[in-house]
């Protein structure tokens, strides 16, 4: 790491650009021993700092940063900063680029080194094509303090829960695993999304070497790891970040901007180059340091929107009037701009919940630029369907089918997060409408087999692979107990087949984003609640079809449209026995010449309640004419 920081670091940290900072500020070995502090507080008066090893004045440069060697500092030694404001306030505060935080709470960091083996060459060297968006994408989303505990009930670290999490996610299909943020943060009911130090990885689960070493052994396992990132907001706690030198210097300095009133946290303000610096740096120090293969960044709507949970009064507007925040807009540009030169491949996800457009469009045509957006809009439309009274779902199957009205608008993921199975919201399975467990357990796999059969990549929290009843609690592990009991089991091997066969078809993954890709056979069959629809391969000759029944009643005989004559082969059925389903199976399916919803032959198909099957041709057939 060069100590320099020269006439064009000075320029790119002034302007907005510098994706390094990590090299320049905190704390670095020096060559002649000892280690050297740079701190950026521009509008202090003094700033020292103290430690295991003593306590040094830091002086102040043009640039607003403070620097200074301490000889005697050694490795593995605490420190902190004592900044003092102009008007001769002293506050402690922890290191905004300490790269280890002695404890989650408070502002103690540790002089550390980033000195690792890494031996993941070959996933590293694959991973472009390997994160295609045309390959399947399947992300297991997990809290990595409460996947799995010990025997004692307390944390597994990095390193045994990367060595778990391998095995299992190997074992069910998902090419990824999505951790809520590993930035450290004091509150651990926070999850990780209110962070006080960007640079750090939470200390609760060990070193920065043992989160390396949970990518590493995901790597080699052939398992993707997307980092969930959070620039929208920071902990308010007085050791961090706010009100740094005494002012604001990181948050807006007018709270209708720099506070946010539904997380009762400091808002990063966009507008500041300086801060822009570190932000980008700090995605950067991510992606190439501990070798992430995604950033999901959380609460984007809360950085674009200026009045985002903000009534009348509450928010200020831009320098044209309008409620877009254009320091936000510019600075997640940027975002996507330094990850596609810098790092080809990695996937950036956008939980954005608004209409605003080109989320994932072209940056060169005004676009943001994330590889995929989570689509808001389908999780919430689909779990009110689903709570629905199956009596009444007829009449409800736009909340369906509306999304292909604006599906291909931008790069969809289709997500069901731990957002959903907190705060008295149920979990998935809890929120499934049905007169008995049985019915509950069939509208779960109903619901995942259409996710999966949809357009667009796959998200699910954890837990819900096994359909664990009772609300996510980060305070304990998973109902892994839940396994000995049949139906569950059955849940776990459906989302495994689900991941297997989406992985196997070319046209449940390579089209995802191609209107070519998807075709409603009937999305109005309201009737009898039953939605079909095609998924198309690239070269129009292996086809898939899936047909959802939707309502409590068996429809036997079911007629579908298909292409194409012959043979065609089951490739998932929600009601089979193996998932502990009713035991009904298709049989030989022959497609006969008789036409159906516009197409020359049809299947008949004997369609259980709440059950979802996808066929295919048994040979792959010339493209339909």
């Amino acid at each position: 790491m060069s100590a320099r920081f020269g006439p064009r670091d000075r320029e790119a940290f002034a302007a907005g650009t510098h994706d390094l900072l990590h090299d320049h500020l905190g704390a670095h070995p020096h060559p002649d021993g000892g280690y050297r502090f740079a701190v950026w507080a521009p509008r202090a008066a003094a700033v020292r700092v103290e430690g295991d090893f003593g306590s040094a004045a830091l002086r102040r440069s043009q640039d607003g940063i403070w620097r200074g060697r301490v000889a005697a500092a050694e490795h593995g030694q605490t420190y902190r900063f004592l900044v003092t404001s102009s008007l001769g306030a002293t506050t402690v505060k922890a290191d905004p680029c300490a790269i280890r935080r002695a404890a989650p709470d408070g502002p103690d960091s540790v002089l550390w080194d980033l000195d690792f083996r890494w031996r993941d060459g070959r996933w590293m060297r694959s991973r472009k094509r390997l994160q295609a968006l045309d390959r399947p994408i399947s992300v297991y989303e997990a809290h990595l303090g409460s996947w799995r505990r010990g025997p004692d009930g307390g944390f597994l670290g990095y390193r045994e829960t990367g060595r778990r999490l391998a095995e299992y996610c190997t074992g069910m299909g998902f090419t990824h695993v999505e951790v809520l943020p590993v930035a450290e943060h004091p509150f651990y009911g926070s999850w990780g999304y209110q962070g006080a130090g960007f640079f750090a990885p939470t200390a609760r689960y060990g070193t920065p070497q043992d989160l390396m070493a949970f990518v590493d052994t995901l790597h080699r396992a052939g398992i993707g790891v997307i980092f969930d990132w959070v620039p929208s907001h920071f902990a308010t706690d007085r050791w961090g970040l706010g009100r740094f030198d005494g002012y604001a210097l990181y948050e807006h300095r007018d709270r209708r901007r720099g506070f946010h009133p539904d997380w009762s946290s400091w808002v990063f303000d966009y507008d500041r180059p300086e801060v822009r610096s570190f932000l980008l740096s700090n995605a950067r120090y991510w992606l190439e340091m501990f070798h992430a293969d995604g950033l999901r960044v959380d609460a984007v709507a809360s950085m674009l929107y200026l009045d985002f949970s903000r009534g009348p009064g509450q928010w200020l507007p831009n320098a044209h009037g309008g409620r877009e925040n254009l320091g936000a807009y510019a600075f997640l540009r940027a975002v996507n701009d330094m990850v596609a030169g810098r790092f080809p491949g990695v996937l950036t996800i956008a939980e954005e919940s608004s209409a605003w457009p080109g989320v994932t469009g072209s940056t060169y045509l005004g676009g943001i630029g994330f590889g995929l957006k989570w689509d808001m809009g389908w999780m919430h439309d689909t779990l009110e369907f689903f709570r629905r009274d199956p009596a009444h779902r007829g009449a409800h199957h736009h909340e369906l089918t509306f999304r292909m009205m604006y599906a291909f608008s931008e790069r969809f993921m289709l997500a069901l997060s731990h957002d959903e199975v907190v705060h008295m919201k149920a979990s998935l399975a809890g929120k499934m409408r049905g007169a008995t467990d049985a019915q509950r357990m069939a509208n779960l796999r109903l619901l995942y087999g259409y996710m999966w059969t949809m357009p667009g990549k796959t998200t699910l929290f954890m837990g819900g692979e096994f359909a664990q009843w009772r609300e996510w609690d980060h305070d304990g592990e998973l109902e892994w107990g839940l396994l000995r009991w049949a139906p569950h089991r059955g849940m776990q091997r459906w989302v495994r087949d689900l991941n297997r066969v989406t992985a196997a078809e070319p046209a449940l993954h390579r089209r995802d984003f191609d209107p070519g890709g998807f075709q409603w056979v009937d999305p109005e069959d309201r009737a009898r609640s039953v939605l079909s629809y095609l998924r198309w391969d690239p070269d129009g000759t292996r086809p898939v079809l899936v047909v959802a029944n939707l309502s409590g009643t068996r429809r036997r005989r079911y007629r579908a449209g298909v292409p194409a004559g012959g043979r065609w082969k089951t490739l998932l059925n929600s009601d089979d026995a193996r998932y502990d389903g009713g035991g009904r199976t298709q049989g030989a399916l022959a497609a006969d010449d008789r036409p159906a919803h516009g197409f020359p032959h049809s299947l008949v198909l004997d369609l259980a309640p709440f059950s979802v099957v996808a066929v295919g041709p048994v040979e792959q057939r010339s493209k339909p004419s």
